[in-house]
Formats: C-alpha cells, structure tokens, sequence
C-alpha cells in the first residue's frame, strides 16, 4: 500500500519518489487484475448509507453494547490505513459526508479477498458492505464483510495531514485539495448551501429567478472592462456580460415586476482578496420599492441567511466577531467621509478638489473623478466598516444609473452594505427617466473619447425600454462569492471559487 512523497524530501528525491510510487500502483493495480477485480470494470455500487448518517444513528452506541445486525454499504476514497498483524486492517472511507473508519479481517471477507485488499493504496475508492460497532478507542466502525474495488489512484495522494504546501497547486489541483482537507470541502459545501438560501428566501419573498445573456453586443450595468469575444457564425466580436442589471430591468419593464438572477459575471480587471475576474453575482429588482425597502429586505436576507449557517447571528472573522443581528448601523457617504478623515463635501463634489485630496493622501492621481472618490473613500472609510454598516446618499458621479435624490440633485438614492472591510452589496432606487439615461450615457461617451476605457459603452436599446415605461423600482447586486469569503471566514476570495483563474504552467 503505498501513499506520497514525504514533505521534507529534496526536489529530486520528490521526483525519483513519485515515480517509484507510480510504478508501485500500476502494480497492484495489475495484481488485482490477476484477480479478476479490474476496478475500471466496475459500473456502479449500491450505497445504503453515507457516513455522517451511522455516525448519527449511532452516535449513543458504547463499546459494550451490540447494535442490531443490520448489513449497510458504504463507497468512497481510502485515506487512512492501518495494519494490524496479517490478518486485520483498520482504515479510512472517506464520502461526501464524512469519515467512517472500517475493520478488515482476513477471516471475515476471506483469503482470497483480503489478499485484494493488500493491493490497495491511498486514494482508492471502495464500496465495503457490513455491520457496525464500536471500536475500544470509541470510534464507530464498520465490520467489513464483502467490498469492491471501484477505481483505482495511479496518482500518490499527497500525505492527509500536510496536504498541498502550494497554494497555486491547491487551486490548479482542487480535485486534489477537496479529496484530502476536509476544511476544503466544508468550505465548498456551506458556499452550495448559501447559494441555496438566498435563492429559497428570494424565491419566498415573491421574486422570479431569470436567466440572461452572457454575450451581450454591449456590456453594461457597471464601470468594468469587458473581455471581449467573438461569434463566428455572426461575425461578431462580443462582449461578456459585467452586470445582469440593464436586461433585469428591461423585464421589469416587461411586466415581470420581481425578478433576480444568480450567476457568473466577467470582468477585465486585477486580481487580489476580494477580485477575481470571474464570479458570482445576485442581482435582484422589485418594481414599487425604494431604497428604503430594498434595505430592509438586504439586511433581513443577511441576518436570515448568517443565522442559518452559524446558529446565531455573529459571525468570526479573522480576530474579530461581526454582529449580524438587526438593525445594522447606517451612515450617509460625506458624513462619514467628515467624521473620519475631516474631508468636505464641497470640496469632493468638484473634480479638482478631489483631486487635491487625493495627492494630500499620497495617493496617486486617478482618471476620473469617480475613481477619485473612489480611492478616498476607500482609504478614509472603508477601513472603519467593520460591523455591517450600510452606507448611502452617494455622489452622482459614482452612479451613473442610479436615480437622484429628492431634494438634492449632487446624491442619488443608492446604498452599499459592508461588513469586515469590504462591499457586499450594492443597491439603488433605478433611474428611469429615459432623457436623463441618455444624457448620462452621453456623458460617458465623452469620457470614453478621453480614454477611459472602464466606462461602460452606452446602450442606446436600454435608453428606448425606459421609454416605454419603467416603474420605480429598487435594484441591488450582491457578491455571492465575498458573503461565502465572509462566513467561512476566508481571507482571499480565491479560497471560495473552485476553480480560480490561473496562470498556464
């Protein structure tokens, strides 16, 4: 039986090592050939039980009592092996549930079969049929009486308590990081079971799940580079979608009045803890809401969804606890921007005032006044926003499609929720009024001509939809993937994606 190289070995031995251990599997692989058990040969395993089922039917066993003689059959990947003398085998099975320890006789499943057994390595994937007990240790075992060779691991599996010391490799090989660390898996497990609730509770709540395009002639909806691709039956070059935004809301204005989406967004940009070019986003509008209810909806989704994965409604991250029990705190944009860095909204609001705080900052110049802001906010507050806090009145110029603010024509009606430093969520009161959309449109064609490039291109058919009608309605983006980060308690958004975006070997 063999395993994997061991984590103090020189960069050569590593490679003469695995070799050895590849030869050594094929090996026994051909033994249990010999045998007439080819693992590749096999279609399918009746499993009867998952692993964290017997731990909790069992879970009162002692090791005195015997329970009923009730054969169940178990498969998943060996990880764990442990001889005791000729004839007996202690190990690991290892589902998508849990661990399950097994106990292997020769005297149980036969000589002939436990000969088989020896031919087994670390990372095969088995399916053992028996009863259950309670070992001495206090571990619940399952007294193998028959199993079957499922598939065998030409691969070494790399040693289960030191796991992949590359962090690249653990993203590049993620069938590898998954198979052995359990933290892995329970980390990807709660993401699928978050991703269910918001999208039970949207669904309670009234609203149509929707699909949209993910190829659009113009990508809008966000201030994002768009990769590019191209159709060749059209002859088309293509945008991959930044936001759903602009074709939700033409179904609001279809009538559809409630309408979310949960999936992938694209966006040309850098990488670091909470970016990746790829991921998750939910997008939600609600045709007769303002911002006031979409805010009362985000933090009764947050509170509903925090209670469900941890039991309570604070959440450990990193040294800190976040309270999640409502109300959460809630600041205007400048205020903050005063209380915190002594900053005047007069002087933000124009272009080069901003500017001048900028470099006051030492930070470096940006192109836009947006971006200016932007920064600032980013240096001043972002850094307070600790507990979910949100955040609204924002300056027009960092909402583009965003409605303004009665009352105050230099503020749009939009909100943004943060939690341990970062965003994750962002909400408005929709522009609907068709010749302000085109007028901001038009402005970002003139800041498109000064070459900025993250200014989306303007999408003249969203412009016409507003024209038919677009009731007032409240929209809001929340990013799936840094709520997964915030409650597992991630520090890098790569830790959350699968498959993260990487660099060809």
């Amino acid at each position: 039986m063999s395993g994997s190289s061991s984590p103090g070995d020189e960069p050569g031995d590593v490679g003469k090592r695995e070799a050895e251990l590849r030869a050594a599997r094929r090996a026994n692989l051909a033994a249990l050939r010999a045998r007439g058990r080819d693992p590749f040969l096999e279609t399918r395993f009746d499993v009867t039980a998952h692993a964290s089922e017997l731990l909790e039917r069992y879970a009162n066993l002692s090791a005195e009592e015997q329970p009923p003689q009730v054969t169940f059959s178990v498969a998943g990947r060996l990880l764990g092996l442990r001889k005791m003398g000729k004839g007996a085998v202690w190990a690991d099975v290892w589902d998508r549930s849990g661990r399950l320890q097994i106990y292997v006789r020769a005297d149980a499943v036969g000589e002939e079969a436990f000969a088989a057994f020896d031919a087994l390595d670390l990372g095969d994937i088995i399916g053992v049929s028996g009863t259950v007990f309670r070992s001495k240790k206090g571990d619940l075992t399952l007294r193998v009486a028959r199993f079957e060779v499922l598939a065998k691991s030409l691969a070494p599996t790399p040693d289960k308590w030191h796991g992949l010391g590359d962090v690249e490799k653990r993203y590049r090989q993620r069938y590898v990081d998954l198979m052995i660390d359990e933290r892995v898996r329970r980390i990807f497990l709660t993401r699928s079971a978050i991703v269910a609730e918001m999208r039970r509770f949207c669904d309670a709540h009234g609203f149509v799940e929707c699909e949209t395009p993910t190829m659009l002639h113009v990508a809008g909806g966000a201030a994002a580079r768009p990769f590019r691709t191209h159709h060749n039956a059209l002859g088309l070059d293509l945008d991959l979608r930044i936001a759903t935004e602009l074709n939700l809301k033409r179904l609001i204005v279809g009538g559809l009045e409630r309408v979310y989406e949960i999936g992938r967004i694209w966006r040309n940009e850098g990488i670091d803890t909470t970016h990746n070019p790829e991921f998750t986003m939910l997008e939600l509008y609600a045709a007769y809401w303002s911002l006031h209810e979409m805010m009362d909806f985000n933090e009764t989704l947050f509170a509903h969804v925090v209670e469900k994965v941890h039991a309570s409604s604070d959440v450990k991250y990193g040294e800190r606890t976040l309270s999640f029990a409502r109300p959460f705190r809630r600041m205007a944009y400048f205020e903050a921007l005063a209380q915190w860095g002594g900053l005047d909204r007069a002087t933000l609001l124009d272009p080069a005032g901003a500017a001048r705080s900028l470099a006051e900052m030492g930070l470096p110049p940006s192109a836009t006044h947006a971006q200016a802001l932007d920064k600032i906010f980013e240096r001043v507050v972002e850094p307070r926003l600790i507990d979910p806090t949100f955040v609204y009145d924002y300056p027009v110029a960092l909402s583009p499609l965003a409605k303004r603010k009665a009352g105050d024509s230099d503020l749009v009606d939009r909100y943004e929720l943060f939690a341990a430093n970062f965003e994750l969520s962002n909400a408005f009161t929709e522009l609907n009024d068709p010749d302000d959309q085109r007028a901001r449109f038009e402005a970002q064609i003139e800041e498109r001509k000064r070459g900025n490039d993250e200014v989306p291109a303007p999408d003249w058919d969203f412009v016409t939809a507003l024209e038919y009608g677009m009731p007032p309605t409240a929209g809001i983006g929340i990013g799936v993937d840094r709520v997964v980060m915030l409650l597992t308690g991630q520090q890098s958004i790569r830790e959350v994606i699968l498959f993260p975006l990487q660099r060809p070997l």
